[in-house]
């Protein structure tokens, strides 16, 4: 649900920075050239040579540099000393690197100005800490022109920056995920033919067919329609992947209601019509996504507790175990303090302990996220001091 911000996130990323630092905003750092000065009632926060963070100064006091060397030594390694009993690594495990899909009520945008695409170097820092995975938004619309629609040809221009982004994770020896980044929406209408839907990404794989470290990533977020109506086109979007020649790639799947973990087996109806997926590959996961503020949109901070993160996987968990699928957090987000880092680690644990999911993503890294809180992006993403260290690396 997150991404109704992005065309927000994209203008105040560009955009001269308030006299103010919001809460959560960077406010200091080596090369940082923002605002210094945090909004009444926080506190400028040195968290790292290269970031210092406003927060609440009722909760928190500043952190001195010597303080810092003496808590970074006693964060969790990367043994995991954090979950109890057993636990499989994940095959998938790192970031969504977003920036193709920013600027979406600009079609067909300009690049560098309505939208980017990742930054090499950051490919790199990640690898680097261990990280395999990259799910790569996009446009449907950028990649297919509304005036010759989803069955016409792709705009090579687009293409060619999401195929040279591929190309450079993949050669790191990484997997990309290429994300439709739509909801199930196209030139503003949702998506209901299932055989224009079929075609789209039988020409869309066939570019990528003989990349096996591609993943395909049919859809996110849908959220207009019903889970058998998302059912009905994914499954016609396996049937038209595999057809293409691209059989050795993983193929996620993604329900309606956001798809939420939290809703999966309730309101959103998915669990009824899920568990007849097929994949002639037999090579499919089941994605959900699952932030872990009240409202489950990952727009604040503030986790609900610190066990929400288990809570709020344990039900769609069981489902997996039941319709024996696998599955695949493909979004996963939360603050940078105390109890939303216990949230994410007993999230990664469940999953980890559970034997059926098999990846997890950050939500997000980019080089135009600016001070979002969730940002990942290095050196300075507001996510990099605390929730890399803390939350993410003990899982690798």
């Amino acid at each position: 649900m997150k991404s109704f911000l992005l065309s927000a996130a994209a203008t105040l990323a560009l955009s001269a920075p308030a006299l103010g630092v919001a809460v959560w905003g960077q406010c200091g750092g080596i090369g940082f050239t923002g605002s210094t000065t945090c909004d009444a009632g926080n506190a400028c926060v040195y968290l790292n040579d290269y970031y210092s963070q406003c927060q609440p100064s009722t909760a928190t006091t500043t952190v001195e540099s010597s303080t810092v060397a003496s808590t970074t030594s006693t964060a969790p390694s990367s043994s995991n000393s954090i979950c109890s009993g057993s636990r499989t690594k994940f095959k998938f495990f790192g970031v969504s690197e977003s920036g193709g899909e920013f600027g979406n009520t600009v079609i067909p945008g300009a690049l560098g100005t309505d939208y980017t695409w990742p930054s090499p170097s950051s490919i790199d820092f990640f690898v680097g800490n261990g990280f395999n995975t990259f799910r790569i938004p996009f446009l449907m619309e950028r990649m297919s022109p509304p005036a010759t629609g989803l069955t016409g040809p792709f705009n090579q221009t687009y293409l060619s920056g999401l195929e040279t982004i591929v190309s450079y994770i993949t050669g790191k020896g990484a997997y990309a995920a290429i994300d439709p980044h739509n909801y199930m929406i196209y030139n503003g209408q949702t998506i209901n033919d299932t055989n224009a839907f079929q075609t789209w990404w039988a020409n869309l794989a066939t570019v990528f067919k003989s990349n096996p470290n591609v993943i395909f990533d049919i859809q996110n977020e849908p959220y207009t329609i019903t889970a058998q109506q998302v059912f009905d086109l994914e499954q016609a979007a396996v049937n038209g992947i595999r057809a293409a020649g691209a059989t050795s790639q993983l193929i996620l799947v993604e329900g309606t209601s956001y798809t939420g973990a939290w809703t999966w087996t309730t309101t959103s109806g998915n669990s009824a019509v899920w568990g007849a997926i097929q994949d002639p590959n037999n090579n499919i996961a089941i994605e959900m996504h699952q932030y872990l503020d009240s409202d489950g949109s990952g727009t604040s901070p503030t986790c609900v507790s610190s066990t929400i993160g288990a809570e709020r996987l344990q039900d769609a968990t069981q489902w997996l175990q039941q319709n024996n699928l696998k599955g695949f957090l493909g979004e996963i987000g939360a603050g940078s303090n105390p109890t939303c880092i216990t949230a994410i680690q007993g999230a990664l644990c469940e999953m980890q302990q559970s034997g059926v999911w098999i990846g997890a993503l950050w939500w997000a890294a980019g080089p135009w996220w600016g001070t979002y809180f969730q940002s990942i992006e290095p050196p300075s993403g507001a996510a990099i001091p605390s929730i890399l260290p803390q939350a993410l690396e003990p899982f690798l």
